[in-house]
């Protein structure tokens, strides 16, 4: 719907560089001294605060704001990295505060590193090289992807954890502060510890969420029955299958675990309950 108002104009500070060849949206915003790359691409409505740097193939998308010291699309921290032309690509609507850094893919990954829409990034944030990480991801203050980790939708990083390379974090997911992640987290899961271990499932996120108590009870049951000490892991997929063929959350479950390939799963300690 047309409603007469004049669009948005594109400012750039005049102490910011922005190089010939880089493509500014309607309304784009750039505050003092920030650097924007030839090869970068900036829609509709982002904002660099101040004293940012978009670099390398880099596109970021409408309404996304950047805060001070941000580093965005810099050669990944890889010393195979021999300055192939890879890509970040981070969605719409997302916030990138203080010291974030972001790199793009490599070659021997899939080429592009990737972020979703209505991400959250707090002060110090990492995320390295080949990394996917899903739409409502929030990463606190200094939470640190390592290369190739998938992250998905919602799933909540807490402050100063880590990562291993070629994790999968499952949606909806929550890593505590501090938390050291070796292993694949379970859609839903709970995970906490210096060497991260299965603590049962993020109830309160799921309560946030609008999952009914027919939902929770359903994955409270079905998390009961995947880690108990009885029969195999692949005994226990197949039992939970069966019995919640009809539980899209309970099934999303069974799926992540048997399409584990470079880690191992985390587990929970013999005494954790969801």
């Amino acid at each position: 719907m047309d409603t007469g108002a004049a669009p948005a104009e594109t400012f750039v500070h005049p102490s910011s560089i922005v190089e010939p060849g880089a493509t500014l949206g309607q309304g784009v915003r750039i505050g003092p001294f920030c650097t924007v790359g030839k090869d970068v691409v900036l829609h509709d409505g982002v904002e660099l605060v101040s004293h940012a740097v978009v670099a390398g193939v880099t596109e970021i998308g409408a309404r996304t704001r950047v805060f001070p010291f941000a580093s965005l699309g810099h050669a990944p921290q890889d010393l195979k990295y021999k300055g192939e032309r890879t890509r970040l690509e981070i969605g719409a609507d997302c916030v990138v505060r203080e010291h974030v850094t972001m790199n793009p893919g490599t070659a021997g990954g899939a080429s592009v590193t990737r972020v979703g829409h209505h991400c959250l990034f707090m002060a110090g944030a990492h995320v390295a090289h080949d990394c996917m990480v899903g739409d409502h991801v929030v990463m606190v203050n200094q939470a640190t992807l390592g290369g190739h980790v998938s992250v998905g939708d919602f799933a909540i990083l807490g402050g100063i954890s880590a990562v291993h390379q070629f994790v999968r974090i499952g949606r909806h997911a929550m890593i505590g502060g501090m938390t050291g992640v070796e292993g694949d987290v379970i859609p839903y899961g709970l995970v906490m510890g210096d060497r991260a271990r299965l603590q049962g499932l993020n109830i309160v996120g799921l309560k946030r969420r609008g999952f009914s108590r027919e939902q929770i009870h359903d994955l409270r049951t079905a998390y009961r029955l995947l880690f108990a000490q009885e029969g195999t892991m692949a005994e226990r997929l197949d039992d939970v299958s069966s019995i919640y063929g009809k539980a899209p959350a309970v099934i999303e479950i069974a799926e992540f675990i048997r399409g584990a390939n470079n880690r191992a799963i985390c587990l929970p300690k013999a005494d954790a309950s969801p």
